[in-house]
């Protein structure tokens, strides 16, 4: 999969989550000049403008915006999938991490048709496998993962067309530092490989990102990016719904996209919890797009 050819999404969101503004992250993004910068970095790209976010009330069951949120994936899919076939590395721009479910998806269904199974570094302060069950909040940009890999409600379990949309196996989180008692039990359960925040203090961020991609690419399998700018520390990225100290340096982020970019597996991308509302003089959505200029190949020298 080449990084050359790219199509922009954007995917204002923030129905998953519990506070607003990520709905202005992919504005805020693209307000870095980020498509001319990919251009100067010899990428050509489209950007298909804005997935359309349904109005919605919360309703009363165990997972708030159900209905309008996976309207919204079932749209993002069709535009991830498309992307693929058109031979472009999609890259989501968001919006709440609840958007994974459709991206993924999407990349999944593509990336079948060719019997590949995509791998996942999900980079987060948190690691999203609430299910419906556990989730004390109700706001699903905390369980994207979990239906991913067929864990939660039908209505998302089966956005690719089919159930588990992963393999645990080929998924890894890296930067973790904050979950919750109910993920605890389903990560053991399920195997997906952690690496917290302590093993990468322990090991470097470049021994964890070498065995976050090793287990991502196994098999020769393409690899999905889907990194919540809430991974990064505050004093770097205070634009986000979700603050958490003592996460990723500005360079232990970098390193890892760069990592990713060097191995030419990188088919998709999501960068996604960006919020304008949290932010300061749009620093969180700059390190945003300097984060996908690494990932899609730019480099120091």
């Amino acid at each position: 999969m080449t990084t050359k050819k790219v199509a922009l999404i954007g995917v204002p969101l923030e129905l998953g989550a519990s506070k607003r503004g990520s709905a202005g992250g992919p504005a805020a993004i693209r307000r870095t000049d980020l498509e001319k910068r990919l251009e100067e970095l010899g990428v050509e790209v489209q950007d298909r403008g804005d997935v359309s976010i349904p109005d919605s009330e919360p309703g009363s069951g165990k997972m708030k915006h159900a209905a309008a949120i996976e309207k919204v994936c079932k749209a993002l899919a069709k535009e991830t999938y498309a992307a693929l076939k058109r031979g472009r590395v999609p890259v989501v721009l968001g919006g709440d991490h609840s958007l994974a479910m459709g991206s993924i998806s999407g990349v999944a269904k593509k990336m079948r048709e060719s019997r590949k199974i995509p791998g996942v570094v999900w980079v987060d302060a948190h690691t999203d496998i609430n299910t419906p069950r556990t989730s004390t909040s109700g706001n699903v940009h905390g369980m994207p993962l979990a239906h991913l890999l067929g864990l939660g409600s039908a209505m998302f379990n089966r956005l690719a067309g089919f159930s588990p949309a992963l393999d645990a196996r080929r998924v890894c989180l890296v930067g973790i530092r904050d979950v919750d008692d109910g993920e605890k039990r389903i990560l053991r359960e399920t195997g997906v490989r952690v690496f917290t925040m302590a093993d990468i203090d322990r090991q470097g961020m470049a021994r964890v990102a070498e065995q976050a991609i090793e287990i991502a690419t196994a098999g020769d399998s393409p690899l999905h990016c889907s990194f919540d700018i809430d991974a990064a520390d505050p004093s770097i990225a205070q634009g986000v719904g979700t603050p958490k100290r003592g996460g990723l340096t500005y360079r232990e982020a970098h390193l890892l996209m760069e990592m990713i970019a060097e191995t030419g597996r990188m088919s998709s991308m999501d960068l996604t919890e960006v919020n304008p509302l949290e932010d300061s003089h749009n620093t969180t959505a700059e390190l945003a797009a300097e984060l996908i200029l690494s990932a899609l190949g730019k480099r120091i020298y």
